[in-house]
């Protein structure tokens, strides 16, 4: 999701840091064999620079998702995984673009590796070893079902460094932000939770004004859509979500 926070500067997805943005490296990152072509929502301002981003990393299959209001990540996800072209069961993984990921070889194995355990009904969420009890993120518990398999118990959103430090006792991990799942457990998920989100997003995409890749989603279907995460929409109400525990560094 790309959304401008001020008119007269950049966000950080496109500030340059010296030969490199935040958004170049996300793009760099889907050119692994392990994944396939990229989905990327946000608005008219930024088009021109996802594009110029795309023709200089030679990625020519690709989708864009223009958003006429900013709506939070709940529908982002939900409209990306409603397009018709990404079949029913495929797996999708979401990424934010403001993200810097260390040990990119381990992340992509660990994602390789949970592939077989995703279904119709289940989500994972990806969890970061917290270095330090910060409280500007949130942070997820797990129990152990199986061997490869964490559920996740309960969510705590940005808690004190007190309320931390009892976290990270107790092996919590930091929510990256990220999820793995297939189409078909996206939608199952908010026909059950969030189904006049549902019904909002599928008429936004199916009245979608679309051009060369580009979809521009219906202005007055995506407008009666509730502003909200992904988050509390979807996670904090299913009973199916797993954690992908990861030692990696991320900024």
């Amino acid at each position: 999701r790309l959304w401008p926070q001020s008119k007269k500067n950049l966000p950080k997805q496109f500030i340059d840091w010296g030969g490199w943005t935040l958004f170049g490296k996300t793009l760099q990152r889907i050119k692994s064999p392990i994944f396939d072509y990229p989905i990327i929502t946000t608005n008219s301002a930024y088009l021109n620079l996802v594009k110029k981003y795309l023709l200089k990393l030679k990625i020519k299959k690709y989708r864009i998702i223009l958003e006429p209001f900013k709506k939070n990540t709940a529908p982002a996800i939900l409209s990306s995984a409603l397009l018709n072209e990404v079949p029913y069961n495929q797996s999708m993984i979401f990424f934010t673009s403001d993200n810097l990921i260390g040990k990119i070889n381990q992340f992509n194995k660990s994602i390789y590796s949970h592939k077989k355990y995703l279904s119709d009904n289940n989500i994972f969420i990806f969890g970061i070893k917290p270095t330090s009890p910060s409280s500007e993120y949130g942070y997820f518990i797990t129990k152990k079902i199986s061997k490869n398999l964490n559920k996740v118990d309960r969510f705590i959103e940005k808690p004190n460094k007190n309320k931390v430090k009892i976290i990270v006792r107790k092996k919590g991990y930091m929510n990256a932000g990220m999820f793995y799942a297939r189409k078909e457990s996206i939608i199952k998920s908010f026909k059950k939770f969030q189904p006049k989100i549902f019904k909002h997003c599928l008429d936004a995409v199916g009245k979608s004004k679309i051009y060369k890749n580009v979809y521009r989603l219906n202005k007055a279907s995506f407008n009666k859509l509730q502003e909200i995460s992904f988050d509390y929409a979807i996670l904090e109400k299913s009973k199916n979500i797993y954690g992908i525990k990861l030692n990696i560094p991320l900024i």
